[in-house]
């Protein structure tokens, strides 16, 4: 970490289940950090945003990577672009509560990958790199030279390979449940997981090229270093996937970036604290990181 300078906030939220489904949140505590330990006191769970349905809003196509890639469009403002995670598509892999909060500021596009959901697929190898190229392929469909970037869970890992192969494309950069490996032993069970889809049948094909694609992976760690984009890695401290662990590691490794932990979340926390996870990606994307004038 002392090759790097990372600004690491911790966000302390306490949740319980109410009768109907739902969260409420407490006041955040600090942990300790280095270099630098931040406080940030969980927000307001009112309604502030407009609501967004997504069988209310059409699904759209573009040709990108050779492929039919089906989108949803959500907001106005700067585009962002959101790359799902593994075995899900855009109907299931975000909360539509945490969707119409980022629409507010931005215009937030939603895609499935290659051989899921509404996207067609061809007979190319399956590989991470493809579906990076699949989403620059797609920003440039849809009539962009660069977009910010949201991607969670295996999205991250397609993130990741997106910012090294292709970094002109990327303006922001979020990480969420992120890992740079999943040959890790802190990724046993995620590793496992993946494994075991990989060799099932019975699971559709789509999903099953996404495990192929994970396990050729080589990981990110050796290209981290040389991201040198404005990046925030988000991770729940009781995320069993993608441990929080491995994302100080990462953090560490690429200078300046942002590390927000939300404290007793899980894989994916958005869907359970939508609230949080949409205004802290809000507030980052929203910062000016212009270097100060002397």
């Amino acid at each position: 970490m002392n090759r790097t300078q990372c600004v690491i906030l911790t966000v302390a939220l306490t949740l319980c289940l109410l009768a109907t489904a739902g969260c409420t949140s407490a006041p955040g505590t600090s942990q300790p950090a280095t270099p630098t330990s931040t406080t940030v006191t969980s927000v307001s769970t009112v309604p502030q945003y407009p609501a967004v349905s997504f069988n209310a809003t059409p699904v759209r196509y573009a040709e990108a990577g050779g492929v039919r890639l089906g989108y949803r469009e959500f907001g106005s403002g700067e585009p962002l672009l959101m790359i799902p995670g593994f075995g899900a598509t855009m109907d299931t892999a975000w909360n539509e509560t945490f969707i119409g909060i980022l629409a507010a500021k931005y215009h937030v596009y939603t895609y499935d990958n290659r051989g899921m959901g509404y996207s067609s697929d061809d007979n190319a190898t399956p590989a991470i790199a493809r579906y990076a190229d699949d989403a620059a392929a797609l920003m440039t469909a849809l009539g962009y030279d660069s977009m910010h970037v949201y991607g969670v869970s295996m999205g991250s890992t397609i993130s990741q390979q997106l910012v090294i192969d292709h970094p002109e494309r990327v303006r922001k950069l979020v990480l969420d449940s992120v890992t740079y490996s999943i040959r890790l032993p802190e990724t046993r069970v995620l590793f496992n997981t993946i494994e075991s889809v990989a060799r099932n049948t019975t699971f559709p094909e789509g999903v099953r090229k996404e495990a192929q694609a994970n396990l050729a992976w080589n990981g990110s760690y050796d290209g981290l270093s040389g991201i040198q984009k404005d990046v925030m890695l988000v991770v729940g401290t009781a995320d069993v996937l993608t441990p929080d662990a491995v994302a100080v590691q990462m953090a560490g490794q690429i200078n300046g970036s942002w590390l927000v932990r939300f404290k007793g979340l899980p894989h994916v926390g958005s869907h359970y604290a939508p609230d949080e996870y949409g205004k802290n990606a809000l507030m980052f994307l929203g910062t000016d990181e212009s270097p100060l004038n002397n």
